[in-house]
């Protein structure tokens, strides 16, 4: 059974294109994509147990952090970078979604979305953080420290000056709905939020060449 935010991650990426899987966990997302579009995958998982995993899949993987080990890859050595179910859990998501954008030609980001109704009517009828199926742990054991709405994250992009090339969200075990993330009612409507992005193209004649080299090979 594949996840339904997996199912929408497969139609965006293109076949046979250059993936980075940033937060891997154990490779089912980026075993599908090698299977289905025969990508160029790669993954950066912070875990020992994802990576051992991973390997185990066949799949290439090192270990290490988004918040500090994006800065050692190469600009625009991927055509994708994804980051699915992580930012919340990374130290300095701005930074990471600028480090994605940095190193690949479009980020596909998803995120549960801290503005959706069950969120809104849990904190207000109980007084308690949330949970709820996209938010499932208690407070004291949830990796999530930065928790958004979906309103948050669209301001984070304009921040970043950030073009917003597909938005989808979904609810339940609904399947993708695409959405216009700057519609206020969809802040209510959406349990998780996926995106995704590319820069806005530079001033003619400014944009920087390609940089060469992997942090994968040798």
């Amino acid at each position: 059974m594949i996840r339904e935010d997996f199912r929408e991650i497969l139609r965006l990426v293109r076949p046979g294109s250059r993936v980075l899987d940033v937060g891997c966990g154990e490779g089912a997302l980026l075993e599908l994509l090698t299977r289905e579009k025969g990508v160029d995958g790669r993954g950066l998982e912070i875990g020992a147990a994802g990576v051992a995993a991973c390997m185990a899949r066949g799949l290439s993987v090192v270990q290490g952090d988004a918040d500090q080990d994006l800065d050692h890859f190469p600009d625009r050595s991927f055509d994708y970078a994804i980051l699915s179910q992580t930012l919340q859990a990374t130290r300095n998501p701005r930074h990471v979604l600028d480090e994605l954008l940095r190193i690949a030609d479009h980020a596909v980001v998803s995120f549960p979305n801290f503005g959706h109704w069950r969120v809104r009517w849990s904190l207000l009828s109980r007084g308690r953080m949330p949970e709820t199926k996209a938010l499932p742990l208690p407070w004291w054991s949830t990796p999530n420290i930065h928790l958004c709405t979906l309103a948050d994250f669209l301001a984070l992009t304009e921040d970043l000056d950030v073009r917003v090339d597909a938005c989808c969200a979904f609810a339940g075990d609904g399947p993708a709905r695409p959405i216009d993330p700057t519609k206020a009612f969809e802040n209510w409507r959406s349990e998780t939020c996926l995106f995704m992005l590319s820069r806005n193209p530079p001033a003619a004649g400014l944009e920087p060449p390609p940089a060469s080299g992997d942090l994968f090979d040798g």
